[in-house]
């Protein structure tokens, strides 16, 4: 097993691309600390990693809390004794160009899909240090490479993400730290009700899908989680500051 006796944390864990990782990472050996602002969506995927014989807990958490972000990241550390793994994957998309996005919608979208990261990175940072080794991987987007018609709020989030992980990788390689965003394409999840409402329905969205992305079709939660497990591990165990890009050449 790949992540075997690992302790991984991981924000926005109850759908989509964050459930798929937390399910492919205990899969993989490790301990999955399953965190949503839903806390009755944590504990399903927490059921459901126990009923594959694996090892889960669920904690409700909203990440725009900072207290409460930092609280429970340095509790589990404590819980455990390690903290070999943080996904902080929770976040926000806001659609509109500059005269349809609010500065307060602005604020929200820079609150969860910056702060909160480097809010949680800043608490779990400490912990891998001290134990000489850990991996952070942060959800960015394939926005955060190019840009997004009339997506000024989340596309600007994006880019300051990748380069907030950038940032850290440099700062903490002498320290066995790997910092990595994971930059995913279109997944078919609820996630891309901003883009539909934008494009004026599902119709159009699938007719995005299959014009503009070369491969031609959504990707998968569990083909991301594929990426998850792949930073998570030692696989990319000289892998650092990069931006893993997983959107069938949609950037290109």
């Amino acid at each position: 097993m790949l992540l075997k006796a690992r302790v991984a944390f991981v924000t926005g864990a109850g759908s989509g691309i964050g459930r798929a990782g937390a399910l492919a990472m205990a899969a993989e050996g490790a301990l999955v600390v399953v965190t949503d602002r839903d806390g009755d969506r944590a504990q399903a995927v927490c059921d459901e990693i126990a009923q594959t014989g694996a090892r889960a807990e669920a904690r409700g958490l909203d990440v725009s809390d900072d207290s409460a972000l930092t609280a429970e990241i340095s509790a589990a550390a404590s819980r455990h004794g390690r903290l070999d793994i943080l996904h902080s994957h929770a976040g926000i998309q806001i659609p509109g160009k500059l005269e349809e996005v609010s500065p307060d919608q602005m604020d929200t979208s820079w609150r969860l899909n910056v702060r909160s990261h480097f809010v949680a990175a800043r608490a779990a940072m400490p912990v891998m240090t001290a134990q000489g080794k850990g991996s952070i991987i942060i959800t960015a987007s394939n926005s955060g490479v190019q840009y997004d018609r009339e997506m000024i709020a989340y596309a600007t989030t994006k880019h300051a993400v990748i380069a907030m992980t950038r940032q850290m990788a440099v700062d903490y390689a002498s320290h066995n730290v790997r910092c990595n965003a994971l930059c995913p394409g279109f997944v078919d999840t609820p996630f891309n009700n901003g883009f539909e409402r934008q494009m004026g329905g599902r119709r159009a969205l699938e007719a995005y899908i299959a014009q503009s992305i070369p491969m031609g079709r959504w990707g998968t939660p569990e083909e991301i989680a594929q990426g998850i497990v792949f930073l998570a591990s030692d696989q990319s165990a000289f892998m650092t500051g990069h931006a893993l890009v997983i959107d069938g050449a949609e950037c290109i």
